[in-house]
């Protein structure tokens, strides 16, 4: 299904006036079984689309929150294989869920274009969004994923001029991923009524919905993104809430802990999910 399923997503919210909720974690963080643990229950959390990290030594777009989750991540021996399996187990369980990998070019070139687009169809991913992967020169990744009907999403900036939007839309399917601040991730403030035009204009240059991420860590400031945006991004306020569950070192189902990740979750969806439809009130 794939790319159909994260536009068959987008499209049942669109009827419904409603922003998605996508939400952030890191797959083994701090490892795979709190993971597993988590990521099948964000759904019902109210996650309408899942972003799930692979681990890298150099994460550049990241702040400090989400470094050390991949820290976190390479230090319980967390593998490419690992992340794929993951979502192969949430496939057995979800198949409306869209799922998008998340990370950065060295490890996808490792394992190669057409493996990896390949085994990520067969778990079950939907999309990938790689921070380092210039346009001009994801042609051959480009060509592996569309192959497999796996989205490319790709990032816009507040920094990213007509020129050069028109080349970063081309060939991106699914979603336009737009960094709401410049800098890295987790560290300053989303303003929503900053970069409202900025959404319509993106927008309107790919045809295709808008997820603003970056910045994005109360209900408040998801809702106003919502307002705006077709889905609001959210990683390093859930992160965070992992890493205070890192530290309790329980097993997952033991840990009383793990649940407050997915109350965080559910607060935030619902504030993304309602904050159309106070206008309407």
């Amino acid at each position: 299904m794939s790319v159909a399923r994260i536009d068959r997503r987008f499209a049942d919210l669109k009827a419904q006036n409603k922003s998605a909720f996508i939400a952030y974690i890191m797959a083994g963080d701090p490892d795979l079984e709190t993971t597993f643990e988590i990521l099948k229950g964000l759904p019902a959390a109210g996650a309408d689309i899942i972003e799930l990290g692979f681990p890298f030594s150099d994460p550049m777009a990241e702040g400090p929150t989400i470094q050390r989750a991949a820290e976190r991540s390479l230090a319980a021996g967390t593998k490419l294989r690992d992340v794929f399996m993951l979502v192969k187990r949430f496939r057995e369980l979800d198949q409306d869920t869209p799922i998008i990998l998340m990370g950065y070019m060295n490890p996808v070139e490792f394992l190669g274009y057409e493996r990896f687009a390949q085994t990520a169809a067969e778990a079950g991913a939907d999309g990938l969004i790689v921070v380092d992967c210039p346009p001009e020169e994801a042609d051959a990744l480009t060509d592996a994923l569309d192959a497999n009907d796996i989205a490319l999403i790709r990032l816009a900036t507040p920094t990213t001029d007509a020129s050069r939007l028109q080349t970063i839309v081309k060939r991106t399917r699914g979603f336009i991923y737009y960094v709401s601040v410049a800098g890295v991730t987790g560290v300053k403030a989303v303003d929503a009524d900053a970069i409202a035009d900025q959404v319509v204009r993106v927008r309107e240059a790919a045809n295709l919905p808008v997820a603003v991420g970056f910045g994005i860590r109360t209900p408040e400031s998801a809702a106003s993104v919502a307002r705006i945006a077709d889905a609001a991004v959210v990683g390093s306020a859930l992160v965070d809430e992992i890493a205070a569950l890192a530290q309790t070192k329980n097993l997952p189902e033991n840990n009383p802990n793990r649940t407050n990740v997915l109350e965080k979750a559910a607060i935030l969806a619902n504030a993304v999910h309602s904050a159309r439809l106070a206008e309407q009130v």
